[in-house]
Parts: C-alpha cells; structure tokens; sequence
C-alpha cells in the first residue's frame, strides 16, 4: 500500500516541480490569487542554517526517547536566529515537540521521525479540539505563532500509531460511547494562529489522531504529501483525518495522496447552538484541493460535524479510488451552518456515493435559542465528473433541518446501482447533460 500511494502521490506531482493550475476565480465570482496557482515543493536551502539532529547528540536508535535531545537542537536552533532542523536517514523516537518562530523540519531520505506509542511522552498543553479550547495532549509536531514554519521530506513522520487504535477499539467495546478525546491519542502535526504553513514531499503514516490539524491559520500549503492510515483489517485507524482545517483561511492542497480511516480534507470552526456567538470558533473560507488522489476516505472534501461557516471551496482534477464520497456535508440539527459557494470540477474513479447531505446527530447537544438560524447548504456545482457509484450519486434526505438551493450537476455520466437521480429536495436545481447508467436524466 505504501509504495503504490508514493507512486500514485510522485505521478500526481510530476517530480514535484512548480505548475500554473489556472484557477481565476471562487464559486462567488472573487478573484483567485496568484498564490494559488503555484504549487512548489520547499526549498531547505532558502531556510538558513542546517540542524543535523545526530551533531548534537541525537542518535540513530528506533528503541531510545530523545524528545529532550531533539527539543534541544530546536531550541538552538531558534535561539541563534532559525534554520531546518533535520532528520537524517535513521530512526528517531520522540514524544511532542515543538517548534518556534523561524524553524523548520526537514526529514531527509531514509529519515524516519517516530512519534512515541505512550502518551505520558506527550505535553498537555491548552489546545483546540472537536470545536472548543481544552487542556489536552499535544501533538507529535506542533507549530503555534510561527509563521512561515515548513515540513519537508522527503522521509517520514510515524505516528506509530497501533497502539493508540488497540486502546480506542476496546474503549468502543466497552463503552460503545466513547468520545475521541477520552480515548487519550496524540495527533501528528498541529498548527496553531501560524501564516504562511507550507507541508511538502513528506510521507505521514500512522498517526494516532487526526493527522494534521490546523486552527486559525492563514495561508496554508500542502504540496505532493502522502498521508496514510490503515484501513482495512484490524486495528482500523480511528479517526485519522488526513488534513483538518479549522478556522482557516487561503489553503492550497495539490497533487497528494490520502488514505485513511476517516475524513480527507475535512473543514471545521465549532459546533452547538450559540457556535457563531463563541470567541474563538470561526468560519473556513478560499479552500482548493487540486489534482489529489483519494483512497479508502470518508470524503475528498467533507464539511464536518464541527464547521458550521464554510465558503468558497474548489474540489477540482481528482481521482477516487473506492473512497466513500466525494463530497459530504454533514447537517447537526444542533448547530446552525452556512454552506456556500462550492464547485467540484472534475472527479473520476470509484466512490460509495459522489454527493452526500447526511444528518449528523452523534454527540447531539441542542439548546434553547429563539433566534437560531436555519442551516443552508447554497450555490453548489458538480461538473466534469465520471464516477463508478456502488450505492448512490447523489443522497439526501427531506427534512426541515436545513435547506439546499441553487446546485447544478453538470456534465456527469455515473454508473449507479439505485438507478436513482433524486433532486426533489433541492430548491432550483439545474441539471445539465447528465447521464445515470447510460441513461440522459431529463
């Protein structure tokens, strides 16, 4: 699995080398920056100084915690001014790092950064989490106010994760309501309040949580990152969301390969009643995922069960491979949400269903509040899709939960064992040269 999601994630990227995709403008009709449209990998050399880890007592030893040992050549590093602190070929075991204003990482050939399997090697620290600000465990990787921070591989960032799955399945056995954060699993990669991330040419496997999370960011780039977690067979990843963006804004995500347990991209901001009335929860805006390969995921792009304000996202040029949706919006009665302005344009490959408004209640907290807004999901586009369905294309259900108004399906020919095309719920659908099974839909 891994060698094929590397070949898959180098075709997609050509080599890794920059390209103009073209994107002139958001579903709103706003102009698309130039910064969108170049897709580069990280440059170390432009970065300053080099930090080999094993110059400063770091040892090539897959059984040894070096969190300390590790922490210190950040702090070096930073203290005279920045520079690339550097992983070289080896093992290296570590607990939370975390990296400050003007570092970076850089995990080279044959590098492996392998995060610790006990979470007592984790710092608890004051971290957003499933909509809120909580004390919790940190990452594996964290980055907070430091703008322009960078990863770059082209090694590995192990969350050595296996443990941390065994642990969450037997909670659900015994507790079949176990929550994600009473499980007690560190993330991989967390940036916090940071512009100008950019994440390039690194492989990220296993992580013990979601995978990468970034919260109130500015400016954010994936390029040519493969990202997996198991999926089949036992233990499964539990939610290993591949990229979560939480309050974000301007992100770029081209040419990566992503196979885990859960999400692909997933946006998020809060969730519950009040969600828009909390400091600190916050709308995801000008999101671009772009030439991606999605395997065994939830979602291409999902607008998860903690967002709530959403606009402006471009899910173009991608391939499914037995992923469950391409796009999925998940509607809590709980909470009011706003989605709006989104374009798939281009999606090819096998998906459980291509299109999905779920009802979303796990967790379920509604409360009192007379002026709550009715949910929308608004001014969606589907074109230039070929898709293998083995359920549904399209799924939603009547309810007086929310709205859907304003999509178009266009240029579409899906295969579809339901043999179904239901728009009924949607207010002022457009469907345009689209064919089920063969068949033109009138």
């Amino acid at each position: 699995m891994k060698n094929l999601a590397l070949a898959t994630a180098l075709t997609l990227f050509a080599g890794g080398s920059a390209y103009a995709a073209g994107f002139t403008t958001f579903p709103d009709g706003s102009k698309v920056s130039d910064w969108f449209n170049e897709a580069k990998p990280v440059n170390v050399d432009k970065l300053g100084k080099k930090y080999v880890v094993t110059d400063y007592g770091v040892v090539n030893d897959s059984t040894l915690l070096q969190t300390k040992a590790i922490q210190a050549v950040i702090d070096k590093a930073a203290e005279a001014g920045g520079g690339v602190i550097v992983i070289p070929e080896g093992v290296y075991l570590s607990g939370s790092l975390f990296f400050k204003p003007g570092t970076h990482l850089n995990v080279a050939k044959g590098g492996r950064l392998k995060g610790s399997d006990s979470i007592t090697n984790y710092e608890i620290i004051d971290t957003r989490l499933e909509g809120q600000t909580i004390k919790y465990f940190a990452a594996l990787v964290n980055a907070e106010g430091v703008d322009g921070f960078t990863i770059s591989g082209p090694g590995t960032i192990d969350g050595n994760g296996h443990r941390f799955y065994d642990e969450f399945w037997l909670r659900r056995k015994v507790n079949p309501k176990c929550t994600n954060l009473e499980a007690l699993r560190p993330r991989m990669f967390y940036a916090a309040h940071s512009k100008d991330v950019t994440v390039s040419g690194v492989n990220m496997v296993n992580s013990g949580f979601w995978t990468n999370h970034l919260y109130d960011c500015e400016r954010v780039k994936y390029v040519g990152v493969t990202i997996l977690a198991p999926t089949d067979g036992y233990p499964k990843g539990p939610s290993t969301d591949a990229i979560d963006l939480d309050a974000c804004s301007d992100v770029l995500i081209s040419g990566c390969y992503m196979n885990v347990n859960d999400d692909g991209v997933c946006l998020k901001g809060g969730k519950g009643t009040w969600v828009d009335t909390i400091p600190g929860n916050g709308p995801v805006r000008r999101v671009i995922v772009d030439k991606c390969t999605f395997g065994k995921t939830n979602a291409g792009v999902t607008f998860g069960s903690e967002a709530w304000d959403c606009s402006n996202v471009i899910l173009s040029n991608c391939k499914f491979e037995d992923t469950f949706h391409v796009l999925l919006f998940k509607m809590r009665p709980d909470t009011p949400q706003k989605y709006m302005n989104v374009l798939v344009d281009g999606a090819r490959g096998r998906v459980r269903n291509g299109v999905e408004v779920q009802t979303w209640r796990q967790f379920f907290n509604k409360t009192d509040r007379d002026d709550m807004p009715k949910s929308l999901v608004e001014n969606v586009t589907v074109k230039n899709v070929t898709l293998d369905c083995t359920r549904e294309f399209y799924r939603d259900r009547k309810t007086d939960d929310y709205t859907l108004r304003n999509f178009t399906f266009e240029n579409i020919s899906v295969t579809d064992p339901s043999d179904t095309f239901d728009t009924s719920n949607i207010q002022n659908c457009k469907i345009i040269n689209v064919e089920v099974n063969g068949v033109p839909v009138e």
